[in-house]
């Protein structure tokens, strides 16, 4: 398994729009083409986390893929409003937001 997190900044009071653009990009095919097993948000004080786990570490190399899909670019374009960069002058893509970990444990199976 390999997880990424995407940090960004939203108000408190989007989560349930936004919330509802992810019901409807995963009730898709998408989140499989992209290799993701589960997708978690978060927020805090007016910062947003996007936690997506993927079955192998290639996860990032095919959100890249995906992102000329007309869904990936739909959903992209609606978060907009309520999603802004972390850092604006720095941000490209969702690379340029990702997290970096410094530390995992898991549990024995």
């Amino acid at each position: 398994m390999h997880s990424t997190l995407i940090v960004a900044r939203m108000d408190d009071t989007s989560r349930s729009a936004v919330a509802r653009l992810f019901a409807d990009f995963d009730a898709t095919e998408m989140p499989q083409l992209m290799g993701t097993r589960n997708r978690q948000l978060f927020t805090y004080r007016g910062l947003y986390f996007h936690v997506q786990t993927f079955d192998t570490d290639n996860g990032v190399e095919r959100i890249e893929r995906a992102k000329t899909d007309p869904r990936f670019v739909r959903i992209s374009n609606d978060l907009k409003p309520f999603i802004e960069a972390y850092d604006p002058a720095t941000w490209r893509s969702p690379a340029d937001a990702m997290a970096t970990r410094f530390y995992h444990w898991a549990a024995s199976a």
